[in-house]
């Protein structure tokens, strides 16, 4: 809802601009600058900054999709950046992946021999039957 709210707001302020510069003053070339303008700042804004902020605090929406052959185990937030934790069955290995703020500066942490499903198995078959 928040994120709608943000969008319906860049709008509104870039149409008013428009409106204002454009047929109160007359002057369209610099009413449509600045529409433009409006809008890219509002969406450099909303990429680079309100994105994650807006999910972790306010109930946003946000998409992330999980690479193909890799099993999703946990997600968690430190700061205002996502983690998320998955497990590739192939190589054997957990990888904690960093979304920060506009996706620029990306951490992640490589847990070779990790096999958390293996454990999770031995934990089940170990067990004791009940009666």
């Amino acid at each position: 809802m928040i994120t709608y709210l943000y969008w319906f707001s860049i709008f509104a302020l870039a149409a008013s601009l428009l409106f204002f510069i454009g047929f109160k003053i007359r002057e369209w070339k610099i009413a449509g600058i600045v529409f433009f303008t409006v809008l890219l700042l509002g969406f450099l804004a909303y990429h680079f900054h309100f994105q994650q902020l807006f999910v972790k605090r306010y109930g946003g929406v946000m998409t992330i999709s999980i690479p193909k052959g890799e099993i999703h185990l946990a997600a968690t937030w430190k700061d205002d950046n996502l983690w998320i934790e998955n497990y590739n069955p192939k190589t054997n290995s957990c990888y904690f992946r960093e979304y920060s703020r506009g996706n620029l500066l990306q951490g992640m942490v490589t847990i070779k021999n990790c096999n958390p499903l293996l454990r999770q198995n031995s934990v089940l078959t170990s067990a004791p039957a009940a009666d």
